[in-house]
């Protein structure tokens, strides 16, 4: 399995802890703030590529047989130095319990881990809400399987937009100015028709690059897969380490 290293996990000694990061079999672009880029990151970070986790199988079948390729390639990031294990794919929430129980490590395999805490953050009367790549598909299940709601607001990008066609068709290019005004456009979809919205938890590792912009429009506190791999790492990094995990590197 092949494993790739960003410039922190290359320039660092071998016994410096890693973030390994389980990444889906996708081909499209990873911009700069994507959870797949490893560049995105300030610190050391190992990615591996899940041989046949495409979209399609994670997603729209719950990532049904994939649950042994996922602890080997957790095994392989474990075993080239990682101290923790994270995913690309929020939906692999479904994973966090096996995934923690059969690799020995922290696991953090999906953001929406962050429902629950961020919920316990609110003044009474405010809930957590979350925006997702495909709000149809995103269950009950996935949100009890990390100890949120079953109820927990819920909304995502149109399943025939933008940034869902380039994920599942693996096209060469990214609107980045389009997919930023689906999230948006989420984002306020989700506003209205929850007045009681308090803060907002980004599912998708793919949205990092347009927290800024969501944060601007919605003026509530967003919280996306980049906030949350940071603080996972902290926990795990050396108490000598040069660099600060939280610091955006894009």
């Amino acid at each position: 399995m092949e494993i790739v290293r960003n410039s922190r996990a290359r320039q660092e000694p071998a016994d410096v802890p890693r973030l390994g990061i389980l990444m889906l079999d996708t081909r499209f672009p990873r911009i700069a703030g994507d959870l797949g880029n490893p560049e995105t990151f300030p610190f050391p970070v190992l990615i591996a590529r899940i041989e046949g986790a495409t979209p399609e199988r994670v997603v729209d079948r719950k990532a049904e047989g994939l649950l042994e390729p996922f602890v080997a390639g957790g095994k392989a990031l474990i075993h080239a130095g990682a101290a923790g294990i994270a995913t690309t794919c929020g939906f692999l929430s479904l994973f966090q319990r096996p995934l923690a129980e059969r690799l020995g490590v922290p696991v953090a395999a999906s953001s929406l881990l962050m429902v629950p805490l961020v919920e316990r953050l609110l003044p009474p009367g405010r809930r957590a809400g979350v925006i997702t790549f495909s709000k149809s598909l995103l269950t009950p299940e996935h949100l009890l399987a990390v100890g949120a709601a079953a109820d927990t607001p819920v909304e995502g990008v149109p399943a025939d937009g933008v940034l869902a066609t380039v994920v599942r068709r693996g096209e060469s290019e990214l609107d980045q100015q389009r997919v930023a005004a689906e999230v948006v456009d989420a984002g306020r979809r989700l506003v209205a028709e929850h007045p009681n919205l308090g803060a907002v938890v980004v599912e998708c590792t793919n949205m990092p690059p347009y927290t800024q912009t969501l944060r601007a429009a919605l003026r509530l506190p967003i919280y996306d897969g980049y906030d949350f791999f940071c603080w996972f790492f902290a926990g795990l990094r050396s108490s000598g380490a040069r660099w600060n995990p939280c610091a955006p590197s894009y």
